[in-house]
């Protein structure tokens, strides 16, 4: 059985760091903390778990700074999100969840076109 590492985008990582600095003094801010751990472990036990992105879909910033093919998103409370892709670690027996971003609606919506009703 392969084993699954996941590793956090800069861009990801800030916003992990941000999180976690709220998270004493904001209810909400650990709130989605917390779910992002949690999906963090479920991402280790199922490689699959979150909702797969048609691959027209995929932004290209992805695809160009990363080079991402895949694509997954995960729901996260006050409707952030959290997206990742998969690739082949650095041995046979490795899967990379590779965490792309961790954002609110707002910020989603704008990354994938989405237009304001």
């Amino acid at each position: 059985m392969k084993t699954i590492r996941v590793i956090f985008s800069p861009e990801a990582e800030e916003v992990y760091y941000y999180l976690n600095e709220q998270a004493p003094s904001s209810k909400t801010e650990r709130m989605i903390l917390n779910a992002l751990n949690k999906k963090v472990e479920l991402i280790k036990s199922n490689h699959h778990f979150g909702d797969p992105i048609s691959k027209k879909l995929i932004p290209p910033e992805y695809k160009l700074k990363y080079g991402v093919t895949n694509l997954f998103r995960i729901e996260l409370p006050n409707f952030w999100r959290m997206l990742y892709t998969l690739t082949d670690g650095e041995t046979e027996i490795e899967i990379i969840a590779f965490v792309l971003d961790v954002l609110d609606h707002k910020k989603y919506n704008k990354k994938f076109g989405y237009k304001k009703r």
